[in-house]
């Protein structure tokens, strides 16, 4: 089954930006947090906010403490002055294309103008327009609604920010047909019309089309309208678990889009759902194949074999001749770290990649075993290298083991206690340890001292992890950000992420030519320029939309480091 995601789904800006407050707000704000109202339409982000303590106010209490959250689709002014005059702070998290539309109203309302609102009677944003409007504000719903309207001597028409955009042209016709005197606005937001565009072009090229958001989310079941009017068999899902009742069977392209309050996490969710639908079924190689690979990934097995191919790369960089063990400490050393990483990862693992949170849960015992066995045999392969090999990779695994400790006491008022605290730590030391096990730790044991050329292949493996690492950090940012972590894209942004991993894999492509070239390694290195090549294919073909969060991409990535051995084994057969 092929499967396209509508570039234009998920988190619109303001829904992002109220979510983000929301989430700030436990830090920032006198407790409790309330918001006013569901902040968005969305019960799977709802949940999370119970879960952080953050309580939904439905009335407005006489007398109040703490802060509230006024919602992404704004309220009546009255409402904000009720609820700081009952003592709360009030932090208006509304959507700036909404405020955009209650300024509209209240500058004309003040002049004197009837406010038509072409949208849903008890959609909470209209009910908040209509609060700037007054007595002088009218909502409609249909043609026939207009009709029945007095004739005004001024007016003006707005619309819903999430209103359908073909309806909303019917409505503007109307008025130039009928009352060319009104004023009529633009004020669907610009990410509603592309995501209705982008629905209907989507449906003409797939075979059904799967909506993902809330059933209460006006924009959502809009979105679902549009498509089926396409003829094409369409069906709303709020979560993957209602993927069972979609009827899908010899579908062979399917569309995902979704609502603007929908988080990435549940579109990753559906998107790996759909994903292992068909492989599950498949009775021939490629889904033998794809039953196979899954397990590898999730054991961390498959990323472990890619560090002894990195490591083998590595060491015919330095013309270090063919020896087991430092391949051996490098997958053993892998293995166990990213174990332990994922073993007590389980918070954010339940967002970006549930299959594996549920992996984790259901055989933690059975793989903290394997973490531990690898740990102690990479550790016993490593003192067959010498005591040098054998301090480092001792050093290194006590280091990985107290990520997750306290190492600073509570008393001190210090904001970072543990490792796993400092912000972007995660994606530094991954990139530093792999560094180590793959090219420094061999390079020592086989030269006995520091040259040029073990710097130079250990900062290029370095950059070639790191970008591997801070990639993956670029598509698990919403899980990441919801549970609190602070990793480099949440730092930077996705944007600027996204140029810092272009220009790291240019420079690293460009490093290892430029070392070969002058001899600091062997010419090897001119071929293993394709492994950043490749990567940065996939992280511009990401970024351009082709390339979505799931086990493919997951696969590729990893498979980078196979290929880099691969590249390495033929290399050594020519020169043979």
């Amino acid at each position: 089954m092929k499967i396209e995601i509508a570039q234009t789904a998920g988190f619109c800006m303001g829904v992002r930006r109220a979510v983000e407050l929301a989430l700030d707000a436990p830090g920032k704000h006198a407790a409790p947090i309330y918001t006013y109202g569901p902040l968005i339409h969305n019960p799977q982000v709802l949940e999370l906010f119970a879960e952080k303590g953050i309580a939904v106010l439905n009335a407005i209490p006489e007398k109040g403490s703490g802060t509230v959250l006024v919602r992404a689709h704004g309220v009546p002014p009255v409402d904000k002055q009720r609820l700081a005059d009952a003592g709360f702070k009030v932090v208006d998290a509304t959507c700036p294309r909404v405020i955009r539309v209650q300024t509209i109203i209240r500058v004309h309302a003040r002049k004197g103008y009837a406010t038509i609102i072409v949208g849903d009677r008890d959609h909470p944003e209209v009910v908040g327009l209509m609060g700037y409007a007054g007595a002088s504000g009218h909502v409609v719903s249909t043609l026939d609604d207009l009709a029945a309207l007095p004739d005004f001597g001024k007016a003006i028409i707005v619309a819903q920010t999430t209103q359908n955009l073909r309806f909303y042209e019917k409505v503007k016709a109307w008025a130039l047909r009928t009352h060319p005197h009104y004023k009529t606005f633009d004020t669907i937001c610009d990410s509603t019309e592309k995501r209705q565009a982008e629905v209907k072009r989507l449906a003409g090229q797939v075979d059904a089309v799967i909506v993902v958001g809330g059933r209460q989310s006006g924009n959502t079941r809009r979105l679902a309208e549009i498509a089926a009017d396409s003829g094409k068999p369409t069906f709303h899902v709020e979560t993957e678990a209602e993927l069972g009742d979609c009827r899908l069977d010899g579908v062979e392209t399917v569309g995902i889009t979704a609502g603007a309050s929908t988080p990435n996490w549940i579109i990753q969710r559906v998107y790996r759902k759909l994903e292992q639908m068909p492989a599950s079924r498949r009775s021939d190689l490629l889904g033998t194949l794809s039953r196979i690979i899954r397990p590898l990934v999730l054991t961390n097995v498959y990323v472990a074999l890619g560090a002894g191919c990195l490591a083998l790369a590595c060491a015919r960089l330095l013309k270090i001749p063919f020896d087991a063990a430092p391949i051996a400490v490098a997958m053993l050393y892998v293995l166990s770290m990213h174990q332990l990483n994922h073993l007590t990862g389980t918070a954010e693992d339940a967002y970006n990649d549930p299959e594996r949170a549920h992996f984790y849960k259901k055989y933690r015992l059975p793989l903290s075993i394997l973490a531990i066995g690898a740990g102690a045999a990479g550790l016993f392969s490593a003192a067959t290298m010498g005591p040098t090999a054998f301090s480092l990779l001792l050093l290194m695994s006590l280091l990985g083991l107290s990520y997750n400790l306290y190492l600073i006491p509570a008393g001190l008022g210090c904001k970072y206690r543990r490792i796993k605290d400092l912000p972007g730590s995660k994606t530094v030391l991954i990139a530093a340890a792999w560094g180590v096990v793959v090219a420094l730790l061999p390079g020592l044991a086989a030269k006995r001292f520091l040259s040029v050329g073990i710097l130079a292949v250990s900062v290029w493996a370095v950059a070639l992890v790191f970008s591997r690492t801070a990639f993956f950090d670029l598509l698990d940012v919403q899980g990441d950000r919801l549970v609190g972590k602070e990793t480099l894209p949440i730092l930077l942004g996705k944007r600027r992420t996204v140029v810092l991993l272009k220009g790291i894999l240019t420079i690293c492509i460009l490093w290892v030519a430029l070392a070969a070239a002058v001899g600091l390694i062997s010419r090897l290195g001119f071929l293993l320029t394709l492994c950043p090549g490749i990567m940065l294919v996939l992280v511009a073909a990401h970024e351009s939309g082709r390339m979505r969060p799931g086990i493919r991409l997951e696969f590729l990535v990893e498979s980078l480091f196979l290929f880099s051995g691969v590249l390495t084994l033929i290399w050594i057969a020519l020169a043979a």
